[in-house]
């Protein structure tokens, strides 16, 4: 059988080209289905996984600078300011601007917001659950907050 420009092309393809030697890839399927597991459980409690994130900086933090908030959870305005909008709307937390600087909005939790902390633990037990066995997962978070401290660094210097 004669060789195709097909064929021919497939046998240079790089080792580099191929999806299961890509890091990125790797880390992009296993974000999908973390959250793919945490959908229908926040779902529960009226949230979705970014309001999630959010969330879960509040209630260690209680209140935040919008730029910091930022920070914290690598999201761009275009993306945070929906997110605190519709969080504002469920009164889950309030927005108002800094006295000291008007450029700066400072994030409040409510007291509906701290509720819904109790809830969420269930949320984190649930999907806790469901990687339980899962030796490589303590050592996947330990080398995945290596590289957001990295990439956190990064972004100072630029």
């Amino acid at each position: 059988m004669p060789h195709t420009a097909i064929d021919e092309h497939a046998m240079e393809n790089p080792p580099s080209l191929l999806l299961e030697n890509n890091l990125c890839f790797s880390l992009y399927v296993t974000s999908r289905e973390f959250i793919n597991r945490y959908t229908p459980l926040l779902a529960g409690i009226g949230l979705t996984y970014t309001q999630y994130v959010t969330m879960m900086v509040l209630w260690q933090e209680k209140q935040i600078l919008t730029k910091d908030l930022r920070a914290k959870l690598f999201l761009d305005s275009g993306t945070l300011t929906p997110v605190l909008k519709k969080l504002e709307d469920k009164k889950l937390i309030t927005k108002e601007r800094s006295k000291m600087d008007a450029r700066d909005v400072i994030v409040t939790i409510t007291a509906d917001g701290l509720a819904l902390e109790e809830e969420a633990l269930g949320v984190q037990a649930e999907v806790a659950k469901s990687f339980e066995g899962m030796e490589a997962a303590g050592h996947l978070m330990a080398s995945l907050q290596d590289m957001m401290a990295f990439f956190r660094a990064q972004r100072k210097e630029n």
